[in-house]
């Protein structure tokens, strides 16, 4: 038995309670978790923006210790230090024939997911988004267990399973910035630092952190802005002034808002990116008129799970941490416990903050 945090119904509190679960089976592996992330994903679940099965253990961005394993799982073994992948690909279906693993039909269809038991009652629990990391413990297939690297702190991997592959892979993959290039981070929160940092790591000339609050300015220097820019209707002005009137090359929207999807739009140059990594509901309509669409000659795109596949880019944030050039810690602003969740969700709505992590 192991206490976990559990979401009954959108709209509801998180139930922190007592759970059980089963002895891995085949092709599966139990892990005690170290840290979890708090990632806007997790809110989004439970106030309906994304579906899961419910009731649901959540929590998704994950690292622990192997505690035992299933028959047929033989790449990791008990007492290894692993992080949880959410959304392991299948290898089968269209986008992974393409390597487009990020695209993966099947990686959230729960062919393989693990139900735990709520204890009170014996009621199913479908493991969120793979890995129910929201827990001291948790049965996930092995296919979404990956080595931590050497030389990365346990409790800081856990970050490496959403929030840095995001941000990395957003500037790296998806926008794929050049050494020199301009570029503007908007939303300060995790996946915004991580991608300031992964910003300055690609060498970019000028890094602009753009946030509704005017407290996140030391943060995001620290993870390598060059410039802050408080939201407001004039943002995109300011950005086109800091950039000789032109507009950064590269735009990341890691706030998943209609307004800030748009701004981005308008601060990039013209025949710039723009990439929207922020998750935002179907009420939230971006519109754009085709006389704009041809002038400006930008590139507009989604961004999902930082275009990454984890198997190949851990080693490389690996790299960075062990040079000192990727600061995992940099990301978390408050340690938490499983009670501490919801409050983690309120700062979040506030705007407050980078990355709470929950230490167990």
């Amino acid at each position: 038995m192991v206490r976990a945090a559990v979401c009954t119904a959108v709209g509801s509190p998180l139930e922190i309670t007592d759970i059980d679960l089963p002895e891995p089976g085949p092709g599966q592996v139990r892990i005690k978790l170290a840290a979890a992330g708090v990632c806007h994903s997790d809110l989004s679940l439970t106030n309906g923006t994304m579906r899961v099965p419910l009731p649901a253990v959540l929590g998704h961005e994950g690292a622990g210790t192997v505690v035992s394993v299933g028959d047929g799982v033989t790449h990791v073994v008990p007492g290894d230090a692993v992080v949880l992948n959410w959304a392991p690909s299948c290898g089968d279906c269209h986008a992974c024939s393409l390597g487009e693993v990020w695209l993966c039909a099947n990686a959230l269809a729960g062919a393989g997911a693990v139900y735990a038991r709520r204890a009170s009652d014996g009621s199913d629990l479908h493991p969120g988004l793979n890995v129910a990391a929201f827990a001291e413990e948790t049965v996930v297939a092995a296919n979404t267990v990956l080595r931590v690297p050497d030389g990365v702190p346990l409790t800081d991997a856990a970050l490496l399973g959403c929030a840095v592959l995001t941000g990395y892979g957003a500037v790296h993959h998806s926008a794929r910035v050049q050494e020199g290039e301009t570029v503007a981070v908007y939303g300060v929160g995790g996946v915004g630092l991580a991608t300031l940092q992964a910003a300055r790591i690609a060498g970019a000339s000028k890094v602009i952190a753009v946030d509704v609050s005017s407290e996140k300015e030391e943060l995001a220097r620290r993870a390598g802005a060059t410039d802050y820019v408080v939201a407001s209707e004039n943002t995109a002005r300011e950005i086109r002034g800091l950039t000789g009137k032109q507009g950064v090359d590269v735009a990341v929207e890691c706030v998943g808002r209609a307004v800030t999807i748009r701004t981005a739009w308008e601060s990039t140059r013209r025949g710039g990116r723009t990439t929207v990594v922020g998750i935002g509901g179907k009420d939230q309509q971006v519109t754009f008129n085709a006389l704009e669409l041809f002038h400006w000659g930008r590139t507009l795109s989604g961004c999902v799970y930082g275009n990454s596949n984890p198997s190949e880019d851990l080693p490389v944030l690996a790299d960075h941490v062990r040079a000192g050039r990727l600061d995992l810690s940099a990301l978390v602003t408050e340690h938490i416990t499983l009670n501490d969740i919801p409050s983690a969700f309120d700062n979040m709505l506030a705007g407050k903050g980078g990355r709470a992590l929950v230490l167990f």
